[in-house]
C-alpha cells in the first residue's frame, strides 16, 4: 500500500497539469459544500444571537383581526393580566405596552417617529441598555412623569454633541403638546431589535394624559425559562380562545418558536443547496474516471511488465484505486481549506460570525474519498484484466 502511495505521488508529479485538472472538480465541489453550510450556519448563529438579545424567553400577545373588527370579547386590561397570571403556568412577569406616533422638537429640529409606552422592567427583559441616563422608575410609571428615553440617532439629531440628559424636548402626540425631560439614551442594538430611532415613555403617563384607561395594544410575557416559551405560548392561545370564544381574538408569538422555525427552514435550504453543490463532486468523479482510463491506456506496457513479474490482478487494481482515491482525498483537503477561507471572508464582509460546520467538512471529505474509489474502480478493474502479453505487445 505504501509503495502504491509513493508511486501515485510520483505519477502526479510527472503529470502536473492533468493532476491539477483532476483535483479541480473535487476542490470546487467540496469548497462549495463547505461555503454553503458554513455561511448558512454563520447566518443562523447571527440570527440566534439577535434573537437571544431580543429575549428567547418572551412571548408577545397583540390584538388579532377580530379585535380590529371590534367584535372580540377580550380586553387587555388589568383584570386580564391577573387572570392570565393565574391561568397559565411558568410566567415570570407580564408587561403591557402601547404604541403611538409622536413628533419631537427642540429648537428648529423636528423628528417624527413611533413611540412605545412601557412599564418598568421593559428594558431588562428585552435586553436593552442605556448609554446615558437612567431607566424609568416605578414612581415614574405610577405618577405618569413626563420623562422620555430616546434612541442614539434621535439624540444625535436633536442635541448633536450636547449632553441630552435632563434637557427638555417638546412632544406632540395627537392633538396635545407636552414637555418631556430626557431621562436616558439607548445603546445601539442589533438588526433584530433596532433602537437607534425609537422613543420610550412611561405607560403611566400614556394612560393618564394621552389615552385614559387605555387597554394595552401589546403584551410581553416573560417566561421562567426560554425552553418553556413555546409551551407557554400554546397555553396562552388556548386561554384566550377560551375566554374570547375565538382563536383569532389575539396573535400570540414566541421568539423561541420563531427561532426554531428559522433553524428548520435554514437547515432545509442548506441541505438542498449542499445537494446541488455535491453534484459538482459527481462531475469531478466522472472526470477522474475518464483521466484514469486514459492513464491505464498510457501505462499498458508498465502494467504488462508488472504482471509478467508476478503482480496479481488485485495488486494492479489496488495500485490504480490508490491513485484515484489519492486525487480525491487531496482535492477534498484542499477544498475544505478553500471553503473555510472563502467562508471566513464572506462572513466578515456580511458582518456575521464565522461558524464552520465541521460535520459537513467531514462528510464532504468522506464523500469525496468515496467518489474517488467508486469512479476509480472501473479503470482499476480494466487495468487488472489486461492480458500481460497483449499489454507488452502494445495491442
Amino acid at each position: 500500500m505504501l509503495d502504491d502511495l509513493i508511486f501515485a505521488l510520483r505519477n502526479f508529479r510527472r503529470n502536473k497539469i492533468r493532476s491539477f485538472l483532476s483535483l479541480l472538480g473535487i476542490i470546487i465541489g467540496v469548497a462549495s459544500v463547505i461555503v454553503i453550510t458554513s455561511l448558512s450556519q454563520s447566518a443562523t448563529k447571527t440570527v440566534e444571537d439577535s434573537f437571544s438579545s431580543a429575549g428567547l424567553d418572551l412571548v408577545e400577545i397583540s390584538a388579532g383581526f377580530m379585535q380590529r373588527r371590534r367584535n372580540a370579547s377580550i380586553t387587555f386590561n388589568e383584570t386580564f393580566r391577573e387572570n392570565l397570571f393565574d391561568a397559565v403556568a411558568n410566567i415570570k412577569s407580564i408587561h403591557y405596552t402601547n404604541s403611538l406616533s409622536m413628533t419631537l422638537s427642540r429648537g428648529e429640529t423636528t423628528v417624527t417617529t413611533g413611540a412605545t409606552a412601557i412599564e418598568p422592567g421593559y428594558l431588562e427583559i428585552n435586553g436593552l441598555s442605556l448609554d446615558l441616563g437612567s431607566d424609568f422608575s416605578i414612581s415614574d410609571n405610577v405618577t405618569g412623569q413626563q420623562r422620555i428615553i430616546i434612541g442614539a440617532e434621535i439624540a444625535q439629531g436633536l442635541f448633536a454633541d450636547e449632553d441630552p440628559i435632563g434637557q427638555i424636548v417638546t412632544v406632540v402626540a395627537g392633538n396635545a403638546t407636552f414637555s418631556f425631560r430626557v431621562a436616558g439614551v439607548l445603546s445601539s442594538s442589533n438588526a433584530m431589535n433596532p433602537t437607534d430611532s425609537i422613543v420610550l415613555i412611561p405607560r403611566g403617563f400614556y394612560a393618564k394624559k394621552i389615552m385614559p384607561a387605555a387597554q394595552a395594544s401589546t403584551i410581553i410575557v416573560q417566561c421562567t425559562h426560554q425552553d418553556r416559551a413555546p409551551t407557554v405560548a400554546e397555553h396562552i392561545k388556548e386561554y384566550i380562545t377560551f375566554v374570547s370564544g375565538s382563536e383569532h381574538a389575539a396573535s400570540v408569538t414566541s421568539m423561541q418558536a420563531l427561532l426554531e422555525e428559522y433553524q428548520e427552514l435554514s437547515g432545509s435550504i442548506s441541505l438542498i443547496l449542499s445537494g446541488i453543490a455535491a453534484i459538482s463532486l459527481l462531475v469531478g468523479g466522472i472526470g477522474i474516471m475518464n483521466i484514469m482510463i486514459v492513464t491505464v491506456t498510457e501505462r499498458r506496457r508498465e502494467i504488462g511488465i508488472r504482471k509478467a513479474l508476478g503482480a496479481s490482478p488485485n495488486v494492479i487494481r489496488l495500485q490504480f484505486l490508490v491513485e484515484s482515491a489519492l486525487i480525491t482525498v487531496v482535492g477534498g483537503l484542499i477544498g475544505i481549506a478553500v471553503g473555510i477561507g472563502i467562508s471566513a471572508v464572506a462572513a466578515k464582509v456580511m458582518g456575521n460570525r464565522l461558524a464552520v460546520q465541521w460535520g459537513a467538512c467531514a462528510l464532504a471529505f468522506v464523500f469525496s474519498a468515496a467518489i474517488g474509489i467508486f469512479f476509480g474502480l472501473s479503470p482499476a478493474s480494466r487495468a487488472a484484466r489486461l492480458d500481460p502479453v497483449a499489454a507488452l505487445a502494445g495491442d
